[in-house]
């Protein structure tokens, strides 16, 4: 199968343009930036594309590539595609300059076609794409030659095209420019000429046989089941894989949504018949170990920890009837890796993820059959796979659940107050019909108290805000634009309904710069 080979430079967007690559029908992988040659040389690649990342090419301790990379690729006749730092990076190592620009560009920039050429074909002379860079190209090494520009930047984007070289200095993996498919499309097609042979039918059946390969016929698994999106495909392809030695695991932390333990129960146990599944009550132990803790990192790290401690003592129990659980499963995905830096050392951490946050001396081993997928393709596969929409139509929800949607310290007090007006807007949400319109709506606790009305009393309470965002994948999201008026019944209703808020406010915020979550 032919296959483009992403190398990472620890931009945030790399995992992301190996996913548009795939979602155009042909595989990708990714390779950290100092990869040995071998390696490469093993995968055969048909093209490679250079990611972005957090660096500039001129400073001596941000990550290059070998000097017999390029050797390689010529030889090889391998085309090859920089994008933000990748586009630098070309340059620099090939004889041209990169200097630092004293005006910068960030967001939306209109891109101007100079000529046609075969990376561009199919683009307009004027098209919107997505910036973000201070350093720019101000000499090209011999051969190439500039093929678009913005208003700031005269070398936005060049090739070589006897070489099969390109780069593009904006992203064209992120859904902020429209256009980008058709760019990525043309490496690939066009210029790498790949077969476009990449089905997620294949990947279920590979991903089936990888999970009876390495659990073997005896060993069982257990699996932490949120009944969130990842957790319940996860479920299903494993038990898809091994049948009954799964063990789902559905722990009550006290984070959940009104109602949340209710719900998932009556899915995998009644609708999905799901034998074992079983139930731990631990929201005393979870809320205790967590009080006053504040710092959101120290949050996820106690939740992760403490789930971890639950998984460990039910598998003692478990082992008396069920022998040979070796295995704990996770419904991790690609976004959740890439905001945790777990694949480049170049990486800039953002937060971690409980998920990875696992204690050194876990006796579990780990299997995490999603971990290069994301959301869309989890869905996809969901949907392959059975499961019915109430779970695969669910908005995502955080592994620390209601933990970092509570600014601050987190008391029962607060959970139950942050519930019910969570239970107020997505019953408005759905209403109205916007649930399956948005990636994800919810309310977030602020604890921070302001002067109020009620009557002829005076209130002094907390503030919920309300987070609402239209993305694809997570990577990049847009803020909901929702009618002033359903907003005004949300506010209302929270108010009046919800001892503790006396206050709401809306989150007019993209990512980037601000993540999807306060926490």
């Amino acid at each position: 199968m032919d296959k483009i080979i992403v190398i990472d430079f620890g931009g945030q967007y790399c995992h992301l343009i190996s996913r548009r690559i795939r979602e155009l029908g042909v595989y990708s992988e990714i390779l950290p930036h100092d990869c040995k040659l071998s390696i490469l040389k093993k995968k055969n690649p048909k093209g490679i594309i250079l990611s972005g990342g957090p660096g500039s090419v001129y400073n001596n301790r941000d990550p290059k590539l070998h000097d017999k990379f390029y050797s390689y690729v010529q030889f090889q006749n391998i085309p090859l595609l920089g994008i933000c730092y990748g586009h630098h990076l070309i340059v620099h190592q090939l004889g041209g300059t990169i200097e630092p620009h004293n005006r910068k560009e960030y967001g939306k920039t209109i891109l101007y076609k100079l000529e046609e050429t075969p990376l561009l074909k199919g683009l307009h002379d004027e098209e919107v794409v997505w910036m973000s860079h201070g350093d720019q190209v101000k000499k090209l090494p011999k051969a190439f030659r500039p093929i678009a520009e913005t208003n700031t930047c005269p070398i936005a984007a060049y090739e070589n095209e006897e070489q099969y070289i390109y780069g593009v200095q904006f992203h064209p993996e992120v859904t902020n420019t429209p256009k980008g498919n058709i760019i990525l499309s043309n490496f690939i097609d066009k210029i790498a000429k790949c077969k476009k042979e990449w089905r997620l039918e294949n990947w279920i059946q590979k991903s089936i046989g990888d999970i009876q390969e390495q659990v073997g016929q005896k060993n069982r698994i257990i699996l932490g089941l949120s009944g969130g999106v990842d957790s319940s495909v996860t479920a299903v392809l494993l038990h898809e894989a091994i049948g009954d030695r799964l063990h789902c695991i559905f722990v009550n932390n006290g984070l959940l949504r009104k109602n949340e333990e209710k719900k998932v129960q009556k899915v995998f146990k009644d609708k999905l018949g799901f034998s074992n599944f079983h139930y731990i009550d631990a929201e005393k132990l979870f809320l205790e170990n967590l009080k006053g803790i504040e710092d959101p990192e120290e949050k996820r790290r106690i939740i992760g920890h403490t789930f971890i401690e639950i998984f460990e003592q039910k598998t003692i129990e478990l082992e008396h009837s069920y022998p040979n659980i070796e295995f704990l499963a996770q419904g991790t995905i690609y976004p959740d890796r890439v905001e945790t830096s777990a694949t480049s050392k170049a990486s800039a951490k953002i937060k971690s993820h409980h998920n990875l946050t696992l204690p050194n001396d876990m006796k579990l081993q780990i299997i995490e059959p999603l971990k290069n997928l994301y959301k869309d393709e989890v869905r996809r596969i969901g949907r392959k796979l059975g499961l019915p929409s109430i779970i695969i139509d669910r908005h995502p929800f955080p592994g620390p659940g209601l933990a970092v949607r509570c600014i601050g310290e987190i008391t029962k007090q607060r959970l139950d107050t942050l519930r019910e007006a969570d239970y107020i807007l997505m019953e408005e949400i759905k209403k109205e019909g916007l649930y399956d319109e948005l990636w994800q709506i919810f309310c977030v606790f602020l604890p921070l108290k302001t002067v109020g009305v009620m009557g002829d009393y005076r209130t002094y309470q907390n503030i919920c805000a309300i987070r609402a965002v239209e993305s694809r994948d997570a990577m990049t999201a847009s803020f909901a634009r929702l009618d002033w008026e359903l907003l005004e019944r949300i506010g209302t209703r929270i108010i009046n309904e919800v001892d503790g808020f006396n206050r709401v406010l809306y989150d007019i915020s993209n990512k980037p710069p601000s993540t999807i979550e306060f926490e």
